[in-house]
């Protein structure tokens, strides 16, 4: 037999884990900046590094002047990408998915 303080509730097995809380879309937005700044600050701060072959990396490469940027302090982004990633997934996007359900929920009421 186990003893447990006074008061504690032992919980049963059957139950199994507690699900983990679902992250609300702010809260997971969020994140995935905070997660991308650290990993290109970490890959920038490799590259700078003495371990870092440049010139095996650069002859890979597609754009050497823009990856030399980069690792300089440049954003791994340009402007024109921002541009498109905005049209794709910012606000403009999720107007369109907005009404694209406001017209799927207009048909299943006509169907009811």
């Amino acid at each position: 037999n186990h003893c447990f303080p006074p008061g504690r509730r032992v919980q049963s097995s059957k139950l199994g884990p507690t699900p983990p809380r679902l992250l609300t879309e702010e809260e997971y937005r969020l994140q995935g900046e905070v997660e991308t700044r650290k990993a290109l600050a970490e890959l920038r701060s490799f590259c700078q590094s003495p371990d870092f072959s440049a010139w095996s990396t650069v002859s890979r490469i597609q754009s050497p002047k823009r990856f030399a940027d980069f690792v300089g302090g440049a954003s791994h982004v340009t402007p024109s990408e921002v541009s498109v990633h905005e049209r794709e997934f910012g606000l403009e996007s999720l107007f369109i998915d907005e009404q694209l359900f406001e017209e799927d929920d207009d048909d299943e009421e006509e169907e009811e």
